[in-house]
């Protein structure tokens, strides 16, 4: 039976952290966001997320859009600077037309800092990507 479950790869869904200016508490806050650089609009984006070490873990934090539209991002949440330390995992999954679709983005522990920014795809900010 699980021969014929097809899974199909997801491609230009990506995970991205990005560091950003709070205007109103004057801190560098980091945030996360999920970015659909597909033609194709995401339906139904369920994405649970949580940090984990050896002896830590965090409650998991769940998430929902209903859509995401082709080309575009939005916002998942913030990252605190305490949970930098920790492996920080989102699993995310979605509907592409009539397909399922679901992928695991780590982000492996004190790999979101300032010497791993790059420049983010459609977002044109400096951050950090998984794809």
């Amino acid at each position: 039976m699980r021969k014929d479950i097809e899974i199909p790869e997801v491609k230009n869904v990506f995970v991205a952290v990005v560091q950003e200016e709070h205007l109103e508490y004057k801190t560098k806050d980091w945030n996360v966001y999920i970015i659909n650089d597909s033609d194709d609009d995401l339906d139904t984006v369920l994405i649970v997320s949580k940090g984990y070490s050896d002896k830590k873990i965090t409650p998991p934090m769940r998430h929902t859009l209903k859509m995401l539209p082709a080309r575009s991002y939005a916002k998942i949440e913030y990252l605190q600077e305490a949970v930098l330390g920790l492996n920080n995992e989102f699993k995310v999954t979605f509907f592409k037309g009539n397909q399922m679709f679901d992928k695991t983005y780590l982000f492996r522990k004190n790999t979101i800092n300032q010497n791993a920014l790059q420049t983010i795809p459609l977002m044109h900010l400096k951050g950090v990507l998984v794809k």
